[in-house]
């Protein structure tokens, strides 16, 4: 059964910096692309990043793009190392998997890390 955990969210200054993980069971992901997205009260979910592995090609949202990086390391674990984090990046971040070589638009979710930057 394919599940997805995340973990690392919390409170941090406008600034500062957070890792999110997530961490696959039930599947490998080397053939899956694993995406993060995000959601803010009263707004619609987003892209924030993903990550085809078989080809290590990446894609960001220009809101994030030079301050978040995702990574990952082609077994279990997908990581979002966010930088320079503003308010308006206060969120639940989800993690997204699909298995694909170029469909980023997850089949599976994990349950969400809410991220609040205070300003």
């Amino acid at each position: 059964q394919v599940q997805l955990v995340e973990s690392g969210g919390g409170l941090v200054h406008a600034g500062g910096s957070l890792r999110l993980s997530c961490a696959a069971s039930g599947f490998t992901t080397a053939k899956y692309v694993m995406s993060w997205y995000r959601q803010a009260p009263g707004k619609e979910r987003e892209l924030v990043a993903f990550i085809i592995n078989a080809s290590g090609r990446t894609r960001y949202a220009d809101s994030v793009k030079d301050r978040f990086h995702i990574s990952t390391d082609n077994l279990t674990m997908t990581s979002l190392q966010m930088n320079s984090l503003k308010p308006e990046d206060t969120a639940v971040y989800y993690c997204g998997a699909r298995r694909s070589s170029f469909d980023y638009i997850p089949a599976h979710w994990g349950q969400g890390t809410q991220v609040t930057v205070s300003s």
